[in-house]
């Protein structure tokens, strides 16, 4: 398999196997009018199996969905074809309308323009709960 190397762009490397689809649909990928390239367990020395994203623009990567996702993915800045910058994503504190309240009696149901706000509450088990209900969100 050939996936060509970007100019200009970001590769969002070392993503758990099975994760890459799960990022490409919360970061709205398909609205973008360029290439994204999704490698599907791709071999990796360290993971075993990983994910790539590709994309063939400089975007602004919104790095809370990142963190929450796959705490452990690294971003790569391409420019002129040579890699400029190397970040890391975290474990966000707080997710603003990523994660929606399941709890039918929490006041996001009856106040549709209220912002549905998670706050991490248990890092080492990635627990995120609603600021308003306290209802935990679910894990995928």
């Amino acid at each position: 398999m050939n996936i060509d190397s970007i100019k200009n762009g970001i590769v969002i490397d070392h993503i758990t196997a099975g994760r890459g689809m799960k990022i490409y649909q919360l970061l709205n990928l398909d609205a973008l009018d360029c290439s994204v390239a999704i490698i599907k367990n791709g071999h990796s020395e360290k993971m075993g199996k990983k994910d790539i994203i590709k994309i063939d623009a400089d975007i602004e990567l919104n790095m809370d969905i990142l963190g929450y996702v796959d705490p452990d993915v690294t971003i790569n800045i391409i420019r002129d074809g040579k890699l400029v910058e190397k970040r890391r994503a975290t474990l966000p504190q707080k997710l603003t309308g990523v994660l929606f309240c399941k709890n039918p009696r929490c006041i996001t149901t009856t106040e549709q323009e209220l912002p549905h706000i998670f706050s991490l509450t248990d890092p080492d088990a990635r627990v995120y709960r609603c600021i308003y209900c306290e209802t935990k969100a679910d894990k995928d």
